[in-house]
């Protein structure tokens, strides 16, 4: 297999599904690539809530304000979500937040070479860690990890980014999201399987 493979990935930081879809995506992508392929991957920031507090607030006050009281509890009492993929989901620590400053990090981590392993590190802070992701030391400390710079720049760019993306027809449909080569798109929930067949298709 020779085949070369652009993937449009769309997705939030604060997004527990964006964080299944991009860890299954990553594990069809590597045997993708361990069979001859080759494939870049495009992160495309999206935020779900850009109005968000960058203070931050623990989740469950988020969704008692937004959802109401039993979908606030209904969500913090899902403890095994995620498991099947390796994940460690703790909805009891999530730290809900504005996710524009770990967007612009994933971006510059990017352009190094090392957008996807910051993506998966700060997944794994706001999910499992329980850490505010648009505090500045939290991401010097996430960006030292994965070996990048969490300096200023590129607001302007990334503002710019989060416009254009929101207007992609794809998106519209669902975020996450996949698109492969301009043309096959894939929504929501994905097996690690359709994900390798859209790569090797």
């Amino acid at each position: 297999m020779t085949a070369q493979r652009r993937v449009e990935f769309v997705f939030d930081v604060a997004c527990v599904f964006s964080y299944q879809m991009f860890t299954r995506y990553t594990r069809a992508a590597r045997r993708f690539c361990a069979r001859g392929g080759a494939v870049e991957t495009a992160l495309l920031p999206y935020r779900f809530r850009p109005d968000a507090d960058p203070a931050g607030e623990p989740l469950y006050a988020t969704h008692l304000r937004d959802r109401g009281e039993e979908a606030a509890r209904a969500v913090q009492a899902a403890t095994g979500f995620g498991a099947e993929d390796g994940l460690r989901v703790d909805f009891t620590r999530v730290v809900s937040t504005n996710t524009f400053e770990a967007h612009r990090l994933i971006a510059r981590a990017a352009a190094r070479g090392r957008g996807e392993a910051m993506a998966e590190r700060l997944f794994r802070a706001y999910f499992t860690d329980g850490v505010n992701v648009a505090d500045p030391g939290v991401l010097a400390r996430l960006a030292a990890e994965v070996g990048v710079d969490a300096g200023p720049g590129g607001e302007e760019e990334l503002h710019r980014e989060l416009d254009r993306v929101r207007g992609l027809d794809f998106v519209r449909a669902g975020v996450p999201g996949f698109r492969f080569d301009g043309r096959r798109v894939l929504h929501g929930e994905q097996t690690e399987e359709a994900l390798l067949a859209a790569l090797t298709g």
